[in-house]
């Protein structure tokens, strides 16, 4: 097997974990690839480095990769999602202030009671002529959308009764300190760390917004994809590798320690070992509260890139651009998710790989057997706050149903 070499643009967050580790642990080796990661600090600059040719393949929020291909803000650049590097791992953190006002306790609060408490806020706060103001970290982001989904599931109309602004993941603390934000919604270590500096109060993590909410992917110009077919799926089996490793709770402390170096998180081990480990420290000096999956990289073929997610991601996009439906772009949004080059990568491995492309999200209130072409497949629950379930074939009904 010929040595390759693949660049991979990243952002310092916990969930960047699986190329890192594929680098530093051996996997890539393995598999005849070297890979040399490149940091990054908006994930503009990550996407414009995937599409001038400057990285091979980036660590980049899942709406973002739909919205280069649909041409969203640019010229549109075919983009293929071979591999789901993780589902959740993000929070939903208050400043202290607004945490006291909406009365926060020591647990993370029922999503429907956090965002009625929320809204009074908020309503004295658009009365007084100065609106609530949350950070996300791209406008194409999960952070949006589920902020977003979130706020006008309770009562809270996004753009109306409180701004969204976009602010970079690894200021997100900064600009909570700085009273620019009232809230964010960013991924691990940036909630923990505006914890640990006395400046956030963690009120939800998107795990309770959405059980198995997709969040970043590994994306790829689409031809890339094809022309380094082989590369790519050597790339594929790395990454499942180091997610099987990633999520043995032995290895939790030395995945922490990598992450934690310099030129990749450059953030406290502690911090990061404590998302890896599902244990969330909702406000400074607190005993840290177990939240199972509140990351979730590995089981229930976690890394599949479902078509339905994708939908979904459009179905929200749509939504919030103001746009109506369109069926040509539905359909190029829900074909940047390339589950088939993640069956064709793993085929004869042991992987369990799912039959079908896209199910019906939300619905599953348990776990249940879910037919898979390798290797047996349980899928757990997967539900929205609000109970509502999302028909990838339905778009237009689904939207139609929204408040």
């Amino acid at each position: 097997m010929s040595n390759e070499t693949l660049r991979i643009g990243f952002l310092p967050l916990v969930d960047a974990a699986l190329p890192i580790l594929a680098r530093e642990l051996g996997f890539a080796e393995e598999q005849g690839l070297t890979l040399e990661l490149v940091r990054d600090v908006t994930w503009a600059t990550v996407r414009d480095r995937l599409l001038y040719g400057h990285s091979d393949a980036a660590h980049m929020v899942a709406p973002l990769a739909i919205a280069t291909a649909l041409g969203r803000d640019r010229p549109a650049v075919p983009i293929a999602v071979p591999f789901v590097l993780g589902l959740n791992g993000n929070a939903i953190t208050f400043s202290t202030a607004l945490g006291t006002a909406c009365g926060l306790g020591d647990s993370l609060g029922d999503p429907m009671q956090v965002g009625a408490a929320l809204r009074g806020v908020a309503t004295a706060r658009r009365a007084d002529g100065h609106r609530l103001r949350f950070g996300v970290v791209h406008r194409y982001s999960s952070h949006n959308y589920m902020l977003r989904y979130w706020l006008a599931g309770v009562g809270i109309r996004p753009d109306h009764d409180v701004e969204i602004v976009v602010t970079s993941p690894t200021f997100a603390a900064d600009a909570l300190a700085a009273g620019e934000v009232d809230g964010l919604c960013v991924g691990e270590p940036w909630n923990s760390i505006a914890v640990d500096r006395g400046v956030g109060r963690i009120a939800l993590a998107t795990a309770q917004i959405w059980r198995r909410g997709v969040e970043k992917v590994l994306a790829m110009r689409a031809e890339v994809a094809a022309e380094r077919a082989d590369a790519t799926a050597r790339l594929i089996r790395a990454l499942h590798a180091a997610a099987a490793h990633f999520v043995l709770p032995e290895s939790a402390e030395e995945s922490a320690a990598i992450l934690a170096r310099p030129p990749y998180l450059d953030a406290p081990a502690e911090a990061i070992r404590r998302a890896i480990t599902d244990r969330v420290r909702l406000v400074a000096g607190g005993t840290p509260v177990h939240y199972p999956d509140f990351m979730f990289q590995y089981r229930e073929a976690a890394n599949f890139p479902w078509r339905s997610q994708a939908a979904w991601l459009y179905a929200q996009m749509t939504r919030w651009d103001g746009r109506a439906f369109d069926a040509a772009e539905a359909e190029v949004a829900t074909a940047t998710f390339r589950p088939d080059l993640y069956r064709a990568a793993l085929a004869g491995t042991g992987a369990p790989l799912p039959g079908a492309s896209s199910k019906l999200e939300g619905a599953l209130g348990e776990p249940i057997g879910a037919g898979s072409t390798q290797g047996r497949l349980v899928l757990g629950t997967d539900r929205f706050f609000d109970g509502r379930a999302f028909d990838p074939d339905d778009i237009p009904g689904y939207l139609a149903g929204l408040p």
